[in-house]
């Protein structure tokens, strides 16, 4: 289709890189759409861009007409579905990295990572690789999972994707980690109760949680710190995940009346929540203080505590509210770190419109928002999916894409004055990470270290680790760390079977025969060396 942007200053950051039209991810309500000049098909039509993004349709349509009647840009841009709600404009004072035929790159072969790898691991991807040939092994898999016995799954898969049983094993998978590059780790003890049928003891899950600060995430920090600590920015921060399924009994009935605070019961358990996830925020709000009077030059938090996200209705009525929450308590405009992040699905439709409405409520709280963007988990358990979540993948990449440029470049402008004061680009999209990687490294801001320090690259451990590889080898990415689930090895099989679950597309994209073919090659390759 033929586009026309009206001569602007905000049209003045214009690009021209050549995109792939397959793989193209246009950003649509915002200061900066990167597209190619080429020839156009006759049956394409004319439309406008907005490059600021607050233009409504009918002063859109009336700048496209002038624009066609004056001087114009041609460019070539894919329809997609665009959001109501128009991201806040900004000054453009930033210097726009050139994203020239980024949308052109294929995402980086396993087999250079794979030849880093021991054979036994090799021989544990093997068996991924044969189950995931295709869709029938795939399915097959998943039903007959939970019937594999936990010895055989501990023998194959588990040392892949998951840290261990013990806080010994979980730092042991802490150092290897280093080895690659990879500075920390979000840790998730995988004991919960979503649906509120087992009889978990919500106390011991609050002492281990706390345990594992101490025990895993402060030593695995401090074994990095050089004798002067003169890389004290280099170290990304340790993650603590922490599941409002866990925390509470019934925890769907719970967050579901999460807002009855007039009722009795559902007002004191409401507020067991919010004490539990207190406890531990607490605990890593006072060790960045501490930390921080040791090491001033500190730039972010050496710790921080996550809120992992839940299906829609469980989000929408509960887990925003308990977010917001431990933002004003421990994330104070004052406070020089974000101790506390929340989770935002952003292949929901609404996710845009919610996070500037937090923005919005941060600003006027005086508190800093802490976000983690992820695609979503549950798009295959949510009962109305086709009205909450976007239509397609390209509509899904195009809006995470969105969120997190307009997010990172808030940073870039503001710097520590940003409402957003901690970032986590959590995806195993290699593009999503690489626009990210990109629009900070090739920035001309005076805030870029800052920012550099305070948007961390984050993937699942066992997943994407070809994209992890690239980042840190190639693009010298330094904050990046991996999420390490951990405990008991019944609950990590439960784990394990949900990431089969709600991501089998995605492993089965990522390994099957393109898997096996790599780990072929890598071998025959590494016994010529």
């Amino acid at each position: 289709m033929k586009l026309s942007v009206l001569k602007s200053p905000a049209s003045s950051l214009l690009r021209s890189p050549i995109i792939s039209t397959k793989s193209r991810s246009p950003f649509y309500n915002t200061k900066r759409l990167y597209v190619s000049k080429t020839n156009t098909k006759k049956n394409e039509s004319m439309m406008y861009l907005d490059p600021s993004g607050i233009l409504g349709s009918s002063s859109a349509a009336a700048a496209a007409a002038a624009a066609a009647a004056t001087d114009s840009v041609t460019v070539v841009a894919t329809t997609v579905n665009t959001s109501a709600v128009a991201i806040p404009n900004t000054t453009s004072t930033l210097q726009e990295p050139s994203w020239d035929r980024i949308y052109d790159i294929e995402a980086p072969a396993s087999m250079t990572y794979l030849r880093t790898l021991p054979k036994n691991q090799l021989f544990s991807l093997s068996m991924i690789g044969m189950v995931t040939m295709n869709k029938f092994f795939l399915d097959t898999c998943i039903k007959l999972f939970p019937y594999v016995p936990i010895p055989m799954m501990k023998i194959f898969i588990s040392d892949l994707y998951c840290g261990g049983e013990t806080m010994d094993e979980v730092l042991q998978c802490g150092r290897q980690l280093q080895k690659r590059g990879i500075s920390n780790m979000m840790l998730s003890l995988t004991i919960e109760d979503a649906e509120g049928t087992k009889n978990i003891d919500i106390n011991h899950i609050v002492k281990e949680t706390i345990a594992s600060i101490h025990k895993i995430l402060l030593p695995n920090f401090l074994s990095q710190l050089d004798a002067t600590a003169s890389n004290i920015n280099d170290i990304a921060p340790g993650y603590i995940a922490l599941k409002p399924s866990a925390l509470v009994k019934n925890p769907s009935d719970v967050l579901l009346n999460f807002n009855q605070i007039n009722d009795p019961h559902w007002n004191k358990q409401r507020q067991i929540l919010i004490d539990n996830c207190s406890k531990i925020t607490e605990e890593i709000c006072q060790l960045n203080k501490t930390l921080l009077e040791k090491y001033p030059n500190r730039q972010s938090p050496f710790f921080v505590s996550t809120i992992d996200a839940e299906k829609y209705d469980l989000q929408k009525n509960g887990v925003y509210e308990l977010q917001r929450i431990l933002f004003k308590k421990f994330n104070s405009m004052e406070n020089k770190f974000a101790s506390c992040i929340g989770t935002w699905q952003l292949y929901l439709k609404d996710s845009l419109k919610d996070i500037i409405n937090e923005q919005e409520l941060a600003q006027k709280g005086n508190y800093k928002l802490g976000l983690k963007l992820v695609r979503g988990a549950y798009i295959h358990t949510e009962p109305e999916r086709d009205l909450i979540i976007h239509n397609t993948k390209l509509d899904t990449d195009n809006h995470y894409n969105k969120v997190a440029t307009f997010v990172t470049n808030d940073m870039l402008q503001n710097g520590k004055n940003s409402t957003f004061g901690h970032l986590v680009i959590a995806s195993h999209n290699y593009h999503s990470q690489l626009i990210a990687t990109n629009l900070i490294n090739n920035s001309k801001s005076s805030n870029k270290n800052y920012v550099q320090n305070n948007v961390i690259f984050g993937q699942l451990l066992g997943m994407a680790d070809n994209v992890t590889h690239d980042l840190i080898n190639t693009y010298g990415v330094k904050n990046i760390i991996k999420y390490v689930p951990w405990g008991p090895a019944i609950e990590t099989k439960d784990y394990l079977l949900r990431r089969l679950q709600e991501n089998g597309d995605a492993v089965r994209a990522d390994n099957g025969w393109p898997l096996l073919k790599s780990i072929f090659l890598s071998l025959r390759s590494s016994g010529k060396d």
